[in-house]
């Protein structure tokens, strides 16, 4: 019963009936579920510039306000190490997905019958704007050193987070359930799902080439064995997969941290809180893949390189104001996968719902990567004489 507590537990039940509806429903229902999934879309993309405000402006104030030198390195290497993630996400799929059997989505495929009503719910502003209002407000209020700013922004964060909880995430299962309802109907599903079950293959094994870079880097920087760090995280690893939230994992990853004798404690304590909230890497490299192959199924074309690449870096932004939950970093990007990628209604429910066939071994990654962030902390901070217990932990 607690399985099905869970939001990934439930988009893939809403999956399985949405595929199982839309092979045995005549096109006469399937009016019906047209017009609710055309709605239900028209509500989460009204909602996708506050998600956007509401996550982006308050983390950046919340980060300001304790602007040292070793919180500006630790955000430094989460942004580069997501970003990083995603430019070997974006090279192999350009490398791989190509030669993957996906069929035209026009071969063979039934039209849908169009909607009963048209309900049009326009968001309050377009979507870029909502991330730069975000970034110069947060900006600002850090600049000005604005508590009521901050507190306002955290205030709005709070009102934002239950629209998530109590708007969105309900009418989810239902938005996937009809999209993919929709897509069987049509007759794509049958075509694809092949592809999407080794695209989720392809991304665990980058998973953990991404991981042996980090620890690579982070043994030859702070002259210590990464290995050493590593082979704590087993019990963090597993909780990460069952939990599917690095919020909800952050205990035992501070327990396997503080075993390791390679890591200073004050960096561990420092760290580890920090980079659970901040340091997305798997989920990043995850969100890449999929965006290519879903814009080659649903399209018939890969995005082009130079929109890739500012996808990657906007989406390294995304990445830190992300919350550390289950689909956190696809829910925060909805709105830079529909502006930047172009991805309609339909394209941003695959992404939903393939992201969470993974979305476990993304949270594993990204709180194993954390270790090797910092790990490079502690070579940082020995390297600039930062005397131990100099820094205080962080908890946002």
């Amino acid at each position: 019963m607690n399985l099905f507590k869970s939001l990934p537990a439930r988009l893939l039940l809403a999956l399985a009936a949405g595929i199982a509806l839309g092979l045995v429903l005549p096109e006469s229902a399937m009016v019906v579920t047209v017009t609710l999934n055309y709605v239900l879309g028209q509500l989460i993309t009204f909602c996708v510039p506050l998600i956007i405000i509401g996550f982006i402006a308050p983390s950046i104030t919340k980060l300001g306000s304790k602007a040292t030198r070793m919180l500006a390195v630790a955000v430094l290497l989460a942004y580069v190490s997501s970003v990083l993630a995603a430019f070997l996400s974006m090279g192999t799929g350009y490398a791989v997905i190509p030669h993957l059997s996906i069929a035209s989505q026009v071969e063979g495929l039934r039209a849908l019958p169009p909607v009963a009503f048209q309900l049009d719910i326009p968001q309050i502003m377009p979507v870029m704007s909502a991330l730069c209002l975000s970034v110069l407000i947060g900006l600002a209020a850090v600049w000005t050193r604005s508590k009521t700013a901050g507190i306002i922004l955290a205030e709005f964060q709070a009102i934002v987070l239950d629209i998530v909880k109590k708007v969105v995430i309900p009418i989810l299962p239902f938005y996937i359930a009809t999209t993919f309802c929709n897509l069987a109907w049509e007759g794509s599903i049958t075509k694809q799902l092949p592809v999407f079950l080794a695209v989720i293959l392809i991304v665990m094994v980058g998973h953990y080439l991404w991981m042996a870079v980090l620890y690579g880097c982070a043994s030859l920087y702070s002259g210590r064995s990464g290995l050493e760090v590593v082979k704590r995280y087993g019990p963090a690893y597993l909780t990460a997969v069952g939990t599917m939230s690095s919020a909800a994992t952050l205990a035992v990853a501070l327990q396997c941290a503080r075993r390791s004798r390679n890591l200073r404690p004050d960096m561990v304590d420092f760290g580890i809180p920090l980079f659970a909230n901040i340091h997305l890497c798997g989920s990043v490299l995850t969100e890449v893949f999929f965006c290519m192959t879903v814009s080659q199924v649903l399209y018939g074309v890969l995005p082009q390189a130079g929109t890739m690449v500012l996808f990657c870096l906007l989406l390294g932004v995304f990445a830190i104001g992300a919350p550390g939950v289950p689909g956190g970093t696809v829910m925060a990007s909805l709105g830079l996968i529909a502006g930047v990628l172009g991805f309609d209604g339909t394209g941003q429910a695959l992404m939903l719902a393939v992201f969470a066939l993974q979305d476990s071994f993304g949270t594993a990654c990204n709180v194993t990567g954390d270790g090797a962030l910092v790990l490079i902390l502690t070579g940082y901070a020995e390297k600039h004489g930062i005397r131990e217990q100099s820094i205080q932990a962080v908890d946002l």
